[in-house]
């Protein structure tokens, strides 16, 4: 599983990149946390807030910083 943050390194971004490695050590996932800070990339995914939350090339959350409860939600 690939999870990525996009984001430009913002603090809301830090925090969903701390969120989603906390859900995936809780869940006990083998999963890889990737951040991207590239607007091109961003923009690429049809991002226009961030931070967002892709997972497996999807992009689940755009413009929210989530709870690691909620992530779990989409990692599951």
């Amino acid at each position: 599983m690939v999870i990525k943050i996009l984001g430009t390194g913002c603090a809301n971004c830090k925090k969903l990149e701390a969120n989603a490695k906390e859900a995936i050590k809780e869940l006990g996932l083998d999963a890889v946390v990737e951040k991207v800070e590239d607007l091109q990339a961003i923009m690429a995914y049809g991002v226009m807030k961030t931070p967002a939350l892709v997972v497996n090339e999807q992009v689940k959350v755009m413009g929210k910083v989530l709870s690691a409860e909620e992530i779990k939600k989409y990692l599951n």
